[in-house]
């Protein structure tokens, strides 16, 4: 949990320097330190999942959590690198930061989604 919300609030950090375009976008522990944190994060979901043998495409909610993901890393792409407008740069900001917040949400309250 350390690790999702230290992923967060770094996210939500270098979001709000994208919107003011402050120069420590640019510096490079800001650009490392998210990578490995995320390393972090992504080796413990990875962990969890196969000692509670929950897995997605078997799981739903876990499945959600993916999806999620991916929304979040694409989003978050567009938002501190690839979006050429800071329009497109802010809709992908609410976008990732939304995704992320779903996951909260998933990883909190494990309802059990139909589709």
């Amino acid at each position: 949990m350390l690790t999702a919300t230290l992923s967060l609030v770094g996210f939500l950090l270098r979001g709000y320097w994208m919107m003011t375009d402050n120069k420590l976008l640019g510096a490079k522990p800001v650009k490392i330190l998210p990578h490995i944190n995320d390393t972090i994060l992504l080796g413990a979901a990875i962990y969890l999942v196969v000692i509670t043998q929950m897995y997605p495409f078997v799981v739903n909610w876990i499945t959600a959590k993916v999806v999620l993901l991916v929304v979040y890393i694409v989003a978050g792409v567009f938002a501190l690198k690839r979006g050429k407008t800071k329009q497109i740069r802010s809709v992908a900001f609410v976008i990732a930061v939304a995704s992320v917040l779903g996951m909260f949400y998933l990883a909190s309250a494990k309802p059990a989604l139909a589709f």
